[in-house]
């Protein structure tokens, strides 16, 4: 069920049971090579053909285009929220959400610099709710979720995903081949590793991190390895995600809203 479809009688009527969902896009430089628009494209086609195969289960939203993506504002192409305020959006669009009765929400992500800014409005939504009207609220960032999918093993040849790389060329070449300009890929030069920062998938998480501008660490906005990209790779990581994204959906609408565990005593005030 689409939400830009139906009336709000109709939708009223959704709220015990249906998942919502928020897909989380943005508008930014993805090096010589895509179209600024590949983070929404892609997560919008994942968040349709999966409605489409949980009609009944399904609320979606129509997908927010812009993120959080000041990092890469250097190389133009790019319009973007500064994360404190992304943080305030996310919260009041899901308070919406909770407003007209929603108790399970999902938000779904496909950029990276979406991550923080959405996880901090989760815990502030988290201490708003969690004793009241209890909503499950759940950030499923795609590649994440589909990880085994995403993580070099075959017919992947790169190790991860990471911005205009080989996995997200892949998708476009499957999803919107007319987007993608393969004659203008080029590997980007990027800092040496030095042990600890994982610039892109040189180095595995050792709990460092330090935040760099995109024209920083890539010479002309990509990373990763697009040329290894094909429309069948695309078309393979497309179809596991949504497959990931079905029975993530299916279990995530059984589980219950969760009450608090500590039982506290009561509190009784002597107004005498």
């Amino acid at each position: 069920m689409l939400f830009a479809n139906l009336s709000y009688p109709a939708i009223n009527q959704l709220t015990a049971e249906a998942v919502i969902v928020l897909p989380l896009g943005a508008t930014e430089q993805h090096g010589l090579h895509l179209s600024v628009f590949t983070d929404t494209a892609i997560v919008t086609q994942l968040a349709l053909k999966t409605e489409s195969v949980l009609t009944n289960k399904i609320l979606l939203c129509p997908t927010l285009p812009f993120g959080s993506s000041h990092h890469h504002l250097s190389f133009g192409g790019t319009i973007s929220i500064n994360p404190l305020l992304y943080t305030q959006m996310i919260i009041d669009l899901v308070k919406s959400f909770v407003a007209n009765g929603f108790r399970k929400i999902v938000l779904l992500n496909g950029h990276g610099g979406n991550i923080t800014p959405v996880k901090q409005a989760l815990a502030m939504l988290s201490s708003s709710f969690d004793f009241s009207v209890k909503p499950n609220i759940a950030l499923v960032t795609y590649w994440e979720l589909a990880n085994q999918f995403f993580n070099g093993q075959p017919p992947m040849q790169s190790p991860a995903l990471s911005h205009a790389c080989e996995y997200e060329t892949s998708l476009m070449l499957h999803l919107f081949p007319n987007k993608v300009w393969m004659e203008n890929v080029q590997r980007s030069a990027r800092p040496e590793s030095n042990g600890y920062i994982p610039w892109e998938d040189d180095e595995s998480y050792k709990g460092v991190t330090l935040f760099k501008q995109t024209s920083v660490i890539s010479s002309n906005g990509n990373s990763g390895e697009p040329q290894l990209a094909t429309l069948e790779k695309g078309e393979y990581l497309f179809n596991q995600t949504v497959y990931a994204l079905k029975e993530f959906i299916n279990e995530f609408h059984k589980w219950p809203l969760m009450e608090r565990l500590d039982k506290p005593e009561p509190v009784f005030v002597n107004t005498i």
